[in-house]
């Protein structure tokens, strides 16, 4: 393989030179000041990338062998140099919504990649840490300080492995229920607890239950929030829930779920996460970082 990867390059040096448009050729244009000839890589450095292409895929599959998983994560594809256009999804609208922060379900992307979100705080499971970690499967958090202020570390541990921490209220109260200061109250109270122990105020809010009316949209914009992700399906140990009606996975589906442990669910965190997995890869699909499309 290493040979005709060589010779492959030592044919296009041939051809280039052939062509006249190698450096120094008689009648070939030289390269304008300042620029520097255009060289190929060394087979070496080729050969450098495949190699740590393969020790990580292989990292990757031994970690997914260990947690138990039947394969291996498929890899998402490199963050879109264009982020994509989001916007409120049809039905979800309120008031005024052209100037409030919109709405949605669904990443507009062509590329098969789910996105996976994880809600409020309750369960503190080390083992969920090493495991996204090991597996180097991305998720996004939305904490709510009556569960995250048992132990604000944990979820300093979660920051440190480059999960984003975001807002999803003080108390997890049903927000429509509350006067427009009572939402306020709790969108930038969160906001306040976040930056004080994590040391940056999120742009993403989730509404507890997915409820919200025009005056939690207008209290999440006045305390910073840039976008208001909900979700399409939602993940447990045991089965997945579907909002959609074919009961499916799509192109840039948020899924949803929960810090919860065996005292609320049939398993632990880690039975949760190989349930999300066998689901999104069984379909060829791979987790990608939320963030990295808003």
């Amino acid at each position: 393989m290493r040979g005709r990867a060589r010779a492959g390059l030592a044919a296009l040096c041939v051809a280039a030179i052939a062509s006249g448009c190698a450096s120094g050729s008689d009648g070939g244009v030289n390269p304008a000041p300042g620029q520097q000839p255009l060289q190929a890589p060394p087979a070496r450095a080729l050969d450098s990338y495949a190699q740590k292409l393969a020790i990580t895929q292989a990292a990757r599959a031994a970690a997914a062998k260990r947690w138990g998983l039947a394969k291996t994560p498929l890899t998402a594809p490199a963050a879109p140099a264009e982020k994509p256009r989001i916007t409120t999804r049809k039905g979800f609208e309120v008031k005024g919504q052209a100037s409030l922060p919109p709405v949605f379900t669904t990443i507009p992307t062509k590329r098969k990649v789910v996105f996976l979100t994880i809600d409020d705080g309750a369960e503190k499971d080390p083992a969920l840490l090493k495991m996204m970690s090991e597996l180097k499967i991305p998720y996004t958090a939305f904490l709510s300080d009556y569960l995250v202020k048992e132990d604000y570390g944990y979820f300093k541990k979660m920051q440190s492995r480059g999960v984003s921490l975001n807002n999803h209220t003080l108390h997890h109260r049903y927000m429509p229920g509350l006067s427009y200061k009572g939402q306020r109250g709790e969108i930038c109270g969160m906001q306040d607890i976040i930056e004080k122990h994590y040391g940056k105020r999120p742009e993403l809010f989730r509404p507890p239950y997915g409820n919200y009316n025009v005056d939690t949209l207008r209290a999440a914009k006045s305390c910073g929030i840039k976008a208001v992700p909900l979700w399409a399906s939602e993940a447990f140990p045991d089965h997945m829930e579907w909002r959609e009606w074919d009961r499916d996975l799509h192109p840039g589906d948020i899924i949803l779920t929960h810090f919860r442990g065996r005292e609320d669910w049939k398993g632990a965190m880690p039975d949760m996460v190989r349930k999300v997995m066998k689901t999104v890869t069984d379909k060829g699909y791979a987790v990608a970082r939320l963030e990295d499309y808003l």
